[in-house]
């Protein structure tokens, strides 16, 4: 059994639990248990061969690594080590949606196999193909600074939600959620996370969730949300060419604005104050296309009113505050000890609600479509 790459976890991450490998019991569970795993490829009718394994994408809760075995490469993908909410790294459920948008067309990779019993690794997870392609986020990959490749690149990562929210809401894709009163309820569902992931005053997260609730606005239509619709979790064949939309643990329906909003939220751009959820330094360089020219590349693909979308940007920021105070209280709960990115969440969470009343103060002043 091999290592590909050294994993950020430590030595516990993946092991073989052999009795003659003379190891002690690990001090957490371990994210891979190899031995169990092994039989589950054989199960799936991955080949047999030497198992090698590597962490792979830029995910802070669900985990992904790539497999090979036989002389073929898959991707497995499961939830954080316990404790977490009930309902929260549900991989069953975001299977049966990968598989059910592949379906109407969405590119994703394809699922091959769905495992729900937590024995196996220790929480359930599913297998897909590996697809080939880049992911960006704080560099530019080889052969993707030719000229125009900057726009190209953000212009098909646009084109592709825009296609997104065009898919019918019929068959399985329409059984994925209640798009009537999703706003409402993102707002008032995390409004009531905020005490359960908090053991500190951050007064402006409350405040935001009053005024955001005050002021939801009305939905144009309902669309597939994928909830995490940003540049680091897509994958590119080539600057204007979308090979996959990843990560699709948020995904259901509902108003497909909130996607837009979570985009040029997590889109870094020159001179704006940073936050955690700054996901894309690479774009705050020169030539890629500004925060407004996002909008408005939607907006002329879809149709789509964006007069209300410093709304959408607050909740997107509001909300990211909410689950990193959770990965920050998991932290000092010694939950997520190797973890280099919850530390800085201590004043990280605060920026972010500031960035969140920045944004719903130009939605109350009507100010949306000003510079970004």
């Amino acid at each position: 059994m091999t290592a590909l790459a050294t994993t950020p976890d430590g030595a516990d991450v993946v092991r073989s639990l052999r009795a003659d490998d003379g190891a002690a019991g690990p001090a957490r569970p371990p994210l891979l248990v190899l031995d169990l795993l092994e039989r589950y490829l054989d199960h799936v009718g991955v080949p047999a061969g030497e198992l090698a394994w590597r962490r792979i994408g830029d995910g802070q809760a669900n985990v992904t690594y790539e497999l090979r075995r036989g002389g073929e490469r898959v991707v497995l993908r499961r939830g954080p080590r316990p404790p977490f909410p009930p309902s929260a790294h549900d991989m069953v459920r975001e299977a049966r949606v990968v598989t059910a948008v592949g379906a109407a067309g969405v590119p994703v990779p394809a699922v091959r196999a769905v495992c729900d019993d937590p024995a196996v690794v220790g929480t359930p997870f599913y297998l897909m193909e590996l697809v080939e392609g880049e992911v960006v986020t704080d560099r530019l990959p080889a052969g993707f600074d030719g000229p125009g490749d900057r726009a190209a690149l953000v212009h098909a990562a646009v084109d592709a939600l825009a296609d997104l929210h065009a898919v019918p809401l019929a068959g399985d894709v329409g059984a994925l959620g209640r798009p009537a009163g999703y706003l409402d309820r993102q707002v008032r569902r995390f409004a009531q996370l905020w005490p359960l992931n908090t053991r500190r005053a951050v007064p402006r997260i409350e405040d935001l969730g009053h005024r955001l609730a005050a002021t939801v606005p009305t939905s144009e239509r309902a669309a597939v949300v994928h909830g995490d619709y940003r540049l680091g979790n897509l994958m590119f064949a080539a600057p204007g060419q979308l090979a996959a939309i990843l990560d699709w643990e948020m995904a259901t329906l509902g108003d497909p604005l909130a996607d837009l909003g979570y985009l040029v939220a997590t889109y870094s751009a020159p001179g704006g104050a940073p936050t955690p959820m700054d996901l894309t330094p690479v774009t705050a360089a020169p030539g890629f296309p500004s925060r407004g020219d996002l909008v408005e590349r939607y907006a002329a693909r879809t149709g789509a009113d964006v007069t209300a979308l410093g709304w959408y940007e607050a909740l997107a920021l509001w909300k990211s505050a909410i689950f990193c105070e959770a990965m920050y209280t998991r932290w000092l709960d010694g939950q997520r000890p190797d973890d280099t990115f919850a530390p800085a969440l201590a004043d990280g969470v605060p920026v972010l609600a500031d960035a969140a009343a920045e944004a719903l103060a130009r939605h109350e002043q009507g100010h949306e479509r000003g510079d970004r």
